[in-house]
């Protein structure tokens, strides 16, 4: 179902569904920026929506391989509601499984790359823009650490808290509105830790996004990897800027 036309359907969700704890899969579609279908169906709210709900697990895959195992993980699961959402578009052209249909942990990321100056945690369709910016971070001499987060509920607060504490500065990156969503929970994690580190949330802001490709979308909301690289440079290392200049 569009993430759009699940919204139609949120008091059959919390009613029907989280309060009975019942084993229902929501595959989304069209979550995220969808381009050509315009401001009705851009899937901006679903992130928000759904982590608020008692018993809703909701992961978003980073590529079309890890969408295959999140459809063995939702199929598989039984403890109650599970969501999944993924964008309109192409894959990577990375390798499916043709065997071996294994769940994934429930609320576990993975460590994707090292490094002690920032931290940035990807949720879903923005982590390979994660890894991208990345690399043009490391050309400027800045090394991060990328987090695939899988999960925005449960959130692997076992592995994020850690590294952000080390670290010190946190870049969360969804394709999804701000308030309430991915990098919210990420935040809202941080505060209830007492770990007080700058955290930069990049996603949609309060805005409608219009009818536009979606990499046009993308870079009118400075979501495209040099955008979210040089935002996180101006963010956290600007000094270091400051000095190059002179």
């Amino acid at each position: 179902i569009y993430s759009t036309f699940l919204q139609r359907a949120y008091d059959q969700i919390v009613h029907d569904v989280c309060i009975q704890n019942l084993p229902v899969f929501f595959c989304m579609d069209r979550a995220g920026i969808v381009g050509a279908d315009g401001p009705t169906h851009q899937g901006m709210y679903d992130i928000s929506y759904l982590r608020c709900l008692p018993n809703m697990v909701l992961m978003a895959p980073k590529d079309e391989a890890e969408l295959q195992q999140m459809v063995a993980t939702g199929v598989n699961y039984t403890d109650g509601p599970i969501a999944m959402r993924y964008p309109r578009g192409n894959g990577y052209g990375v390798p499916l499984m043709e065997e071996g249909w294994e769940s994934l942990p429930i609320g576990k990321g993975e460590i994707l790359r090292s490094g002690d100056d920032v931290l940035i945690v990807g949720f879903g369709s923005m982590v390979y823009p994660a890894m991208q910016a990345a690399e043009i971070l490391h050309e400027h001499g800045i090394e991060a650490t990328v987090v695939n987060a899988r999960f925005a509920k449960p959130l692997d607060t076992e592995l994020i808290l850690p590294l952000a504490k080390r670290i010190g500065r946190v870049v969360t990156l969804e394709e999804g509105c701000l308030i309430g969503g991915f990098g919210s929970a990420v935040a809202e994690a941080l505060l209830d830790a007492d770990i007080v580190v700058p955290v930069k949330r990049l996603g949609v802001p309060d805005v409608l996004v219009d009818h536009a490709e979606p990499n046009e979308s993308k870079a009118q909301l400075g979501l495209t990897s040099p955008q979210i690289a040089e935002t996180v440079r101006q963010a956290f290392f600007s000094q270091q800027l400051s000095a190059v200049s002179h």
